[in-house]
């Protein structure tokens, strides 16, 4: 990317890169397209990282059970990429993002069963997690790391601002502007920015930005999180069909999640609540006196083939990184270096082809 450097034109300021949307994905593609020198403005239409980002469980699942196959490099290039990606995030921000690379004890559905038993080691129950021993299903012990989202998020913010990418938050992009076929900016309900390229980061909302109409939709997800007795009751991740429970260093469990098709409602549940804590007791017993601290739900951007919109779009100048459905903050790192290769018309070292938008066409 030959790099114009912020500039005034007549009294206008403008960048080289404009991204819509400020949590994860976008945070993480203005961190790389600092790095390469590029001037980024984050326009977010709330408060950054305050969306999925923020609603997310932070599982870093890149497992053939669970990931489809097209997506399979990306996912395992990317989880293998996080330990440096959250040591840098911490070192340039000063906060913690509390990875944990424990592993998971998964209990399969009975369809999946003979395929986990000869993909992974069966746990033993009564050394690895004492608090399940009461279960007499079939447990297996996955190596896999967990992230809190909102610290991640937190983290990727002030690492962004440290390194000079701006922001413009509480302004809903309503168009990227196009002229001559090529984008020029965008136009947001508080102004106009000028750029040479934008980038659609919008996750759930990214499909509403004129003038391309990505099929993204928001897919609710509900959470409760819990506060465990004794800090260590819980130290692996547990996932049954049921429910998967997320232990944090601080002493908190997440319990969740939904998958539900509501639109844009945010709106928790009490009795879809109240279903995931019992499924939570079932597992784990001692859990029974827990605190409920705080629930919540997060819209997830999903799209019609369940893998992440990726590349360039029909007008020139304009990208889009979006519709990570559950994996966006797994996905986050390698999303940022295969996309900033892109926007700077390099090949990426990943094969991003099959996630183009050009497939919705």
């Amino acid at each position: 990317m030959v790099l114009a450097r912020l500039f005034y034109n007549a009294g206008v300021k403008s960048w080289d890169v404009v991204i819509v949307g400020g949590g994860i994905i976008g945070l993480s593609l203005s961190i790389a397209l600092r790095k390469r020198g590029a001037t980024v403005l984050i326009v977010e239409r709330g408060e950054p990282g305050r969306e999925a980002s923020h609603a997310a469980g932070g599982m870093l699942v890149d497992c053939a059970l669970e990931t489809p196959p097209a997506l399979q490099p990306l996912a395992t290039a990317s989880a293998r990429m996080y330990p440096e990606f959250a040591y840098e995030l911490e070192a340039e921000s000063g906060m913690r993002v509390d990875l944990r690379d424990c592993g998971t004890i998964l209990f399969p559905s009975t369809e999946h069963l003979a395929q986990t038993r000869a993909a992974y080691p069966e746990a033993n129950l009564t050394e690895l997690e004492p608090a399940l021993t009461g279960s007499s299903r079939p447990a297996f012990y996955l190596k896999e790391r967990t992230v809190d989202p909102r610290a991640l998020t937190a983290a990727a913010w002030k690492a962004a601002k440290n390194r000079g990418v701006d922001f413009s938050s509480g302004d809903e992009v309503t168009a990227v502007n196009v002229t001559d076929g090529r984008a020029t900016g965008v136009a947001a309900k508080k102004s106009t920015f000028l750029a040479d390229k934008v980038v659609n980061c919008a996750g759930a909302w990214s499909g509403q930005i004129p003038p391309n109409a990505f099929p993204t939709r928001p897919v609710k997800g509900q959470i409760v999180c819990l506060a465990m007795p004794s800090r260590n009751l819980l130290k692996h991740v547990i996932r049954s069909p049921e429910v998967y429970l997320i232990p944090r260093s601080d002493g908190r469990l997440l319990v969740g999640a939904t998958v539900e098709e509501a639109g844009f409602d945010k709106r928790t549940d009490a009795d879809t609540i109240q279903r995931l804590h019992h499924a939570a007791l079932a597992l784990v017993p001692d859990l029974d006196n827990a605190k409920i601290l705080e629930s919540w739900a997060g819209l997830r951007p999903g799209t019609p083939d369940a893998l992440p919109i990726l590349g360039v779009t029909a007008t020139h100048g304009y990208y889009v990184a979006t519709g990570h459905f559950r994996d966006g903050i797994l996905l986050a790192p390698i999303t940022a270096e295969v996309m900033a290769a892109v926007i700077e018309g390099r090949r990426p070292e990943y094969d991003v082809t099959l996630f183009s938008p050009a497939r919705f066409r």
